[in-house]
């Protein structure tokens, strides 16, 4: 009376069971062996994990799935419950060798056990992978680059009559499907474009392939803010720099100081500018020629320090260099004040005349006569008895008219260095704006090439 029979064996069990206990895996599951196993693949990026532009290898996270029919898995869902759906085990069905031809090495992918497989014969395989794959990566454009790596899925050993690929969804959904994407990072996700086509090694059979684009963007503000910006600033303050008077030694402190402190910039940030044997980002070859600029400009203003550097015994300016840099460039750079340069030039002149007709003057007495020396240097054949009193008389007078023909002969040498200093100075003057507006015009023109080729770029 305490008996109860055994209740019947779930359906689940039953099914697996039925379906597992003559299946092989280890043939293609079909039954007419002229039949091509179509498999429907479909890939989701979820993650661009790294970028290495020396190694050349991308490595991303992507949502995998794939789909092909088992005629071998086939049921009645009437006879297990209306069961429509199971999940099996991988290792216990068939598994097409579709892989990536662009792997370099084994990522560390989640490991999923189980296939779905419906009552049809529809068997789906979704997994996660962490793909690393070679990428011809092109750091020209670094930080403004825009990468297109492609990841080509194949099966490895059957040919296209036995193993065809096909996409799973439409490929405009799958061009800009971004649902899963982490978008935190320091690249961008653009669109992943897809593409079927055939290919044969040495005219042997054909095989199949799926190709995905994955195109990607990388954020450049953080290495705007970073790189570019400093830079521009520094070349700013070297073209600031220029206002500070040629005559004056902290011109060329500021400059040697402002190419140390690039030459640190450059230091610092080596590390984080791409390294390829491929080719040099053009932000590498920009903050090449702003230093090569900066140096240029440090030469500059030596040669003008050089050049208005106060000396005792500095030459007068040839007048080559007066007709051609204090009157030609001084109109063609529009210098507004070359007349006061001139001016000056003329008013140093005729102080000098003012003062040798006071010299030949001062040599005369009150009377009107020659002084004693001059008479000495007439010959001294009339010394008169009162001539010679009149001269002792004056003694004193004429030790302070030596005195002041000393002193005068002083004053007109140091205002002829003066002169010389001065025309030397109103030279660097014009040789300094000279050279900075060729500085100016290389700079701009500089910055105008940089902007085509950007822009070129963006148009391509």
């Amino acid at each position: 009376g305490s008996w109860k029979p055994e209740p019947a064996e779930p359906a689940l069990r039953r099914l697996c069971h039925s379906l597992l206990a003559h299946y092989q895996k280890d043939t293609r599951p079909v039954r007419d062996w002229r039949t091509t196993t179509t498999v429907a693949i479909d890939l989701m990026v979820y993650a661009i994990l790294s970028v290495d532009e020396k190694n050349q290898v991308l490595t991303t996270y992507i949502w995998y799935r794939q789909h092909w029919t088992d005629e071998f898995l086939r049921w009645d869902p009437v006879h297990f419950d209306n069961l429509t759906q199971i999940s099996l085990p991988v290792e216990s069905v068939w598994v097409p060798d579709i892989l990536i031809n662009e792997f370099v090495d084994v990522g560390k992918s989640p490991h999923v056990p189980y296939v779905y497989v419906g009552h049809h014969g529809e068997v789906q395989n979704l997994k996660p992978i962490q793909v690393m794959t070679a990428c011809s990566l092109d750091i020209y454009n670094f930080p403004f680059d825009v990468q297109n790596c492609s990841l080509t899925f194949t099966s490895w050993l059957h040919h296209i009559r036995d193993i065809n690929l096909s996409l799973w969804r439409q490929p405009e959904l799958v061009k800009f499907d971004r649902s899963v994407f982490m978008n935190q990072g320091e690249w961008e996700l653009l669109y992943v474009l897809s593409q079927f086509q055939e290919f044969s090694v040495k005219s042997s059979d054909s095989y199949a392939e799926m190709k995905f684009y994955v195109v990607i963007r990388r954020r450049p503000l953080f290495y705007t803010v970073s790189l570019l910006l400093p830079s521009i600033f520094l070349m700013v303050m070297d073209i600031v720099g220029f206002y500070l008077p040629p005559n004056s030694g902290e011109r060329v402190s500021f400059k040697i100081t402002l190419l140390l402190g690039y030459s640190v910039f450059l230091i610092i940030v080596s590390d984080t500018l791409p390294a390829t044997a491929v080719g040099t980002p053009l932000i590498g070859v920009y903050f090449v020629v702003c230093m090569a600029l900066l140096v240029i400009s440090l030469t500059e203003t030596i040669l003008i320090v050089r050049l208005v550097h106060k000396q005792d015994l500095q030459p007068h300016v040839p007048p080559w260099v007066k007709h051609l840099l204090l009157e030609r460039a001084a109109i063609l750079l529009c210098i507004r004040d070359r007349e006061n340069l001139g001016q000056s030039r003329t008013q140093s002149s005729d102080f000098s005349r003012q003062a040798e007709d006071s010299d030949s003057t001062a040599g005369l007495n009150p009377s009107g006569h020659e002084g004693p020396r001059e008479c000495e240097a007439a010959g001294g054949t009339r010394p008169t008895a009162a001539f010679a009193t009149g001269v002792e008389g004056s003694l004193p007078l004429v030790g302070v008219l030596r005195e002041v023909s000393a002193i005068r002969r002083f004053l007109e040498k140091r205002e002829e260095f003066r002169d010389v200093a001065r025309e030397w100075l109103h030279v660097g003057y014009v040789l300094d704006v000279l050279l900075f507006r060729a500085y100016l015009v290389a700079i701009l023109a500089y910055g105008l090439t940089l902007g085509i080729l950007w822009s070129l770029w963006r148009d391509a």
